[in-house]
């Protein structure tokens, strides 16, 4: 299957991927970034004795495999789940057999346009090496995908892209917002005036949803006496708002959460630091996969902006992805 679009995430926490089905069609999907490397012996697969099959695929890349997709185990001894937690995560083979996987699942063969984000801490740094990377041919395991071009692009830049495309004129392109993108490891912000970004007061640093979900593993160990590494299991239970499973209790985070407001308000401080009070800025657009967790410590920072948490903001970003990449084809289709 062609994709004129093919709009992917990677982030630290999971992979998104945006496109549209052969009748026109929006689709989405995500699963966790982990991508241990593919088990020897495996006792579960694709096997039909087995009573229900893992969606799990190997992604072969320079000859070793890695296990991706929305089955992949969640939990490791010691908490060896095939996350990588680096400013370099885009040059990794993880982050290619999670690119690779994200394709595999779609079906799509032939892209003409790939799109991909870069966290904005460190603004683009690997957006050459990554066209060098993937335009081309390439065979993971699972037969040849062709990429025509690559596109790459702040993060946060979806989310914006989102929602002055469905705001249904609530958002004025001559308006003035900011964009905060709480991911797993990293935190950026867009200061936008409509589509023009403003460098100045645009930013991003290390600090996101896993330094939480670490605070939040201490101190279930200090309560329960035992070490706890099941981050993955509090990311989870916190999103979906279900309870934590700890050997033979069910606890509920939501204590927890309040003894780590103080970090999340750290990390709202800091943004507060290099954008001011923002008098002139419209509004507040809160997206990512932490946007919930970090709302409370927004509003209460900037209590005379507008905060918006737009829908679903875990796919916000790379569904604007997908919107840049058919505009910039309109464009050129328009310049030809």
């Amino acid at each position: 299957m062609k994709a004129p679009v093919f709009a992917i995430d990677v982030g630290y926490g999971n992979t998104k991927y945006a496109y549209r089905t052969v009748n026109g069609t929006g689709a989405t999907s995500m699963f966790p970034s982990l991508a241990p490397i593919t088990a020897f012996r495996a006792l579960s697969g694709d096997s039909e004795d087995m009573p229900v099959a893992r969606k799990v695929v190997t992604i072969t890349i320079d000859g070793v495999g890695y296990e991706v997709g929305p089955d992949v185990p969640t939990s490791a001894a010691y908490g060896r789940t095939g996350r990588l937690l680096v400013d370099f995560y885009p040059m990794t083979d993880n982050y290619a057999a999670l690119l690779f996987g994200a394709i595999h699942f779609s079906g799509v063969t032939q892209i003409d346009r790939l799109v991909l984000g870069l966290a904005g801490h460190n603004p683009l740094k690997h957006a050459a090496a990554l066209r060098e990377r993937f335009v081309g041919k390439h065979n993971f395991g699972h037969g040849c995908v062709e990429i025509g071009k690559v596109v790459v692009i702040p993060q946060p830049l979806g989310s914006l892209e989102l929602v002055m495309g469905y705001s249904g004129g609530s958002v004025q392109h001559d308006d003035a917002h900011l964009v905060v993108d709480i991911g797993y490891f990293t935190t950026d912000w867009l200061y936008a005036d409509g589509l023009k970004l403003n460098d100045r007061l645009s930013g991003g640093m290390v600090g996101g949803t896993w330094q939480i979900y670490q605070r939040i593993a201490d101190l279930i160990a200090r309560d329960e006496g035992e070490n706890v590494y099941d981050i993955e299991g509090i990311d989870k239970a916190l999103r979906d708002n279900t309870r934590f499973v700890c050997y033979d209790k069910t606890i509920d985070l939501a204590p927890y959460v309040k003894l780590v407001a103080p970090l999340i308000s750290n990390d709202v401080m800091h943004i507060r630091s290099r954008v001011g009070r923002l008098p002139a800025v419209r509004s507040i657009i809160l997206t990512g996969g932490g946007a919930a967790l970090y709302a409370t410590a927004i509003r209460h920072a900037f209590p005379r902006v507008e905060v918006e948490v737009v829908n679903t903001p875990c796919l916000a970003n790379v569904r604007g992805f997908l919107i840049v990449g058919e505009a910039g084809i309109a464009r050129e289709n328009r310049a030809a």
